[in-house]
């Protein structure tokens, strides 16, 4: 006979009034063998408490999904597992046995590994290099490149990879250079996977490819955490959902279990039953006219014609290689124009560099913007005012009582949650690090801002805030294009969208499309259009 501790005083009473009868009892805490248990986590920086008493446990050949805004110490919970920071207390577990990695090499040999949202990889080195770095294959002396490509593509096969082991990582999309991180993960034969925003930088296509790899690695009886805000990827792959908020520990349940509607309430603690915010701007008059714009080199837009008004969120929709992102950097200035004109408020301009599309009125928030958007080991002051940088200047001198005074208006204009102006900007999650890339921009008091996927890798939470400021700016009389791979995030905020195909604009859905109910078909025929 089997009880719960609860039962216990209960049974005590029964076997107290008939002491002829004798009942083995067993108190059942927690039966279960786990792969990972992490108990009571505590870990802090400077003027941040990232972690309060963090509980995560992992059982063997399952996905658990980690789940929580930016900010709520997901992250910062396996970076500590992974060995990247050291805990301040609690206890880590492994098949039993306390664990405590000295670094992330460490965690790896001991069958820990973790893909990060931001890849680190060497660039300019090839793919088999990156994934065999620091344990190359040798034969007398000398790295085996051989067998280094052999075992590559023996990986690759069993992954369904289709990459050149040879070719310069640096030159693949993200998303295969993605992939290309899972294999690597998967080479060192890992009992423990975490993936931090997997499928970020995927297709749907892609995203069922990484699904199926996920399979195979839990039949093998790999135990993977799996961070993602891509709500319906978790109910699709998840066994098991823990819900992390502000660095404690929440909730923990079966993912069957658990609606949707239920995992978000639990994550930002109100009630977020309306994804996007209602629309109050009004377009008006034309802003921006684009004719026949072609870059100058392969693979670039071709011949791509438009119209920008003022107040209007005009988004970009298209697959991967679409040239979505080729068409905002055309305009403004980071890829060279071939041919064709743009025009801003009915005068031609020329943005042949982005210094040149700055002081035209341009602004443009970047799709990476760990690589290209911030200065990870600087302070918020630095990283908010480098934009405008010749404003601070006084007789060659940096005003630092300006610069402290916009980046204060950056933090309460942009509800930038931070401990202070000096914190480094990398402490921040990812949705504030966002906001202080889009106030930066706004202190260049732009007419056009130019948003590359200004919600990849934040929560529902932060992604509400970050949409309504867009359409606050709009209804300031700004105009934004916005480029976004989540349909439902343009149809709900955009005015029009754009659909670009292989380079070409394919079509442009108005206001009317929108509401239609097939609005998504729509949009996926035209971006198949010149594929």
């Amino acid at each position: 006979m089997t009880l719960s501790s609860h039962s216990s005083n209960q049974l005590r009473a029964l076997t107290g009034s008939f002491k002829s009868i004798t009942v083995e009892v067993v108190i059942n805490t927690d039966n279960e063998n786990y792969l990972l248990e992490m108990i009571n986590i505590e870990k802090s920086f400077p003027g941040v408490k990232a972690l309060d008493n963090a509980q995560l446990k992992l059982r063997k050949g399952t996905v658990h999904a980690l789940m929580g805004e930016n900010g709520a110490g997901k992250s910062t919970l396996m970076k500590c597992l992974f060995g990247i920071y050291r805990k301040d207390s609690g206890i880590i577990r492994m098949e039993g046995e306390e664990i405590n990695f000295n670094n992330p090499r460490n965690a790896l040999d001991n069958g820990v590994a973790m893909v990060h949202q931001e890849l680190n990889q060497v660039l300019r080195r090839n793919v088999m290099e990156n994934i065999w770095l620091g344990r190359f294959p040798t034969r007398n002396g000398l790295i085996d490149h051989k067998k280094m490509y052999q075992d590559t593509m023996s990986v690759f096969k069993e992954l369904e990879i289709d990459v050149n082991p040879k070719i310069q990582i640096g030159k693949l999309s993200v998303s295969k250079r993605q992939m290309v991180e899972i294999a690597k993960t998967v080479s060192h034969n890992a009992k423990i996977l975490v993936l931090d925003e997997p499928t970020s930088s995927l297709t749907d296509e892609e995203v069922e490819h990484l699904f199926r790899i996920i399979r195979k690695l839990c039949d093998r009886g790999v135990g993977i955490v799996y961070i993602s805000h891509k709500l319906d990827e978790i109910k699709k792959i998840s066994a098991d959902v823990t819900i992390m908020r502000d660095g404690q520990w929440i909730h923990t349940c079966p993912s069957d279990s658990i609606s949707i509607d239920e995992i978000v309430n639990l994550m930002v603690n109100r009630d977020m039953s309306h994804r996007f915010p209602p629309k109050t701007n009004t377009p008006g008059d034309v802003l921006m006219e684009v004719k026949d714009l072609t870059g100058k080199y392969e693979p670039t837009c071709k011949n791509v014609s438009f119209e920008l008004r003022q107040g209007e969120v005009l988004g970009v929709a298209g697959l991967v290689g679409s040239r979505r992102t080729e068409l905002l950097q055309t305009i403004f200035g980071v890829e060279s124009l071939g041919s064709g004109t743009i025009s801003l408020r009915g005068k031609l301009i020329d943005n042949g560099s982005p210094k040149a599309a700055i002081k035209n009125g341009f602004a443009m928030i970047t799709e990476e913007r760990r690589a290209t958007g911030l200065f990870p080991l600087m302070n918020l002051i630095f990283n908010s005012t480098l934009t405008n940088i010749r404003s601070y200047l006084k007789f060659g001198l940096l005003s630092n009582h300006k610069m402290m005074e916009d980046t204060a208006w950056v933090i309460k204009s942009m509800s930038v949650k931070t401990p202070g102006q000096k914190t480094k900007i990398k402490y921040l999650s990812g949705g504030n690090q966002q906001k202080v890339i889009i106030g930066r921009w706004l202190l260049t008091k732009p007419e056009v801002l130019l948003m590359d996927e200004p919600t990849r890798g934040i929560d529902v939470g932060a992604k509400y805030e970050i949409y309504q400021l867009i359409l606050d700016l709009a209804g300031n009389g700004k105009g934004v294009i916005m480029v976004s791979s989540e349909m439902p995030e343009l149809v709900g905020i955009c005015d029009r969208i754009l659909v670009m195909s292989n380079g070409h604009m394919s079509g442009i859905l108005e206001k009317n499309d929108l509401a239609k109910p097939n609005v998504q078909e729509l949009i996926m025929h035209l971006s198949a259009k010149y594929v």
